[in-house]
């Protein structure tokens, strides 16, 4: 009995300075490159750098793992439960030399003239409740529970945002601060949807 004891303890004690050695962080593992499937047809690319790793095209590796990342584009689809039910947007412009804001209301799939500057919005669609599923941009629901407005800006006529490479800008109503309009003078921001 006393033996047995002795070889729990024993393996007790093994078991827990195991478990004190430090872990090296695993590297990972290298795949081959799979054969390009047919998938979708997407219509935004993204640019490199701001594609996440875990979302490269099959055959291609990370950024900075040799390979130049080729571009992937989105798809905006709006599905039937939202399609025609929004009429525009409510945005906050704010001029952050003066230290005014003004709130505008702008129609989907429109061109705004912001009013005393050189700017000039391309007004896309409104997804109430915002989703990325793959490469596809979409709503879950008609409710606003992440509204989200497709922007173009343009300055002098030169689209400043957003970056090149993309069609769509996106402001975000619940969380500004992603992906947002960056300016030296001017911010953009999405307040709300405005139904029909």
């Amino acid at each position: 009995m006393q033996k047995v004891f002795i070889l729990i303890v024993f393996l007790l004690l093994i078991l827990s300075l195991s478990a004190c050695e430090k872990k090296e962080p695993q590297q990972p593992v290298q795949q081959a490159p799979a054969p390009m499937g047919t998938g979708p047809i997407l219509s935004e690319p993204v640019p490199p750098g701001q594609m996440p790793p875990s979302m490269t095209q099959q055959g291609q590796q990370p950024e900075g793992q040799g390979m130049m990342m080729q571009r992937v584009k989105t798809k905006i689809v709006v599905p039937e439960s939202v399609k025609g039910k929004w009429s525009g947007a409510r945005i906050i412009f704010e001029d952050k030399v003066a230290k005014t804001k003004q709130e505008y209301l702008v129609k989907l799939n429109s061109e705004f003239k912001i009013p005393n500057t050189n700017l000039n919005l391309h007004v896309g669609d409104f997804l109430p409740d915002f989703k990325m599923d793959g490469m596809t941009l979409t709503s879950s629901t008609n409710q606003p529970k992440n509204p989200a407005l497709s922007v173009q800006v343009f300055e002098n006529n030169k689209k400043i945002f957003p970056a090149s490479g993309k069609q769509w800008g996106w402001l975000f109503a619940k969380v500004p601060a992603i992906h947002p309009f960056e300016h030296p003078k001017y911010s953009i921001f999405l307040k709300e949807g405005v139904k029909k």
